[in-house]
């Protein structure tokens, strides 16, 4: 498949994720009567993942994540030099998805991006008011459990079809342990869409979220590839 084709499906993909995921805390997570709390937010996240892993999983790989496409790249399952050009993708794509947000939410009077937008943090701006030793060691620990789990079930000794369930319900899980943590990134694209919005301490925090997922990602790559595969994977 041509490399412009897959960066738009990484685009597309990318957008629904951020839209879906940060949509659901920022509209539904606290809405009076009905609010669907840290159970719907970790569901929804999940939910888009599984959804685009469907819809384009066999166009692009559905990364969605500069941390899953550097540590797919870590395990050998990924070109090197197309990297960037996903990396990119996925940016753009996760910056337009908060900013279609941002134009839904700011319909709603009283709302302020001060209120954090879905934004990742730690410190002051942790939800459980976590340390940045705490936060960094979540994204890293959670994002090196994602890419094994993603490793894994895509791995061809693995059941075939159902690889899409497997990530989708593990973002869930990672989502349901570290949103009171960081409010869960494991995602550089997911946390510098909301990020760009708010601005202020949200940039300023935003380096752990990039540094910590790719670490954790990449050292799950070669920990897959050393430990997991046999020599007719490689």
């Amino acid at each position: 498949m041509d490399l412009n084709k897959r960066c738009a499906a990484e685009f597309i993909g990318t957008f629904w994720l951020v839209f879906g995921g940060c949509g659901s805390a920022v509209l539904a997570a606290a809405f009076p009567g009905v609010g669907i709390g840290l159970l719907g937010v970790s569901f929804a996240f999940g939910l888009t993942v599984l959804t685009m892993a469907y819809a384009i999983g066999h166009i692009s790989g559905c990364h969605l994540n500069p941390a899953v496409s550097v540590g797919l790249v870590a395990g050998g399952r990924f070109k090197s030099g197309e990297l960037v050009p996903y990396i990119i993708a996925q940016v753009v794509g996760a910056i337009a998805g908060a900013g279609v947000l941002y134009l839904i939410a700011s319909g709603k009077a009283g709302f302020q991006l001060s209120d954090g937008f879905a934004s990742n943090g730690y410190g002051e701006h942790s939800p459980g008011q976590y340390s940045l030793l705490a936060g960094f060691v979540a994204e890293f620990v959670l994002t090196f459990m994602f890419l094994l789990i993603i490793l894994g079930a895509t791995d061809r000794r693995a059941p075939q079809g159902f690889a899409p369930i497997a990530i989708g319900l593990g973002l869930t899980l990672i989502h349901l342990i570290g949103i009171p943590v960081t409010n869960l990134s494991v995602n550089p694209a997911r946390s510098t869409g909301p990020a760009i919005f708010v601005g202020g301490w949200a940039l300023a925090q935003l380096w752990l979220f990039w540094v910590a997922p790719i670490l954790g990602a990449a050292v799950a790559g070669v920990v897959h590839r050393q430990l997991f595969e046999t020599k007719s994977d490689q």
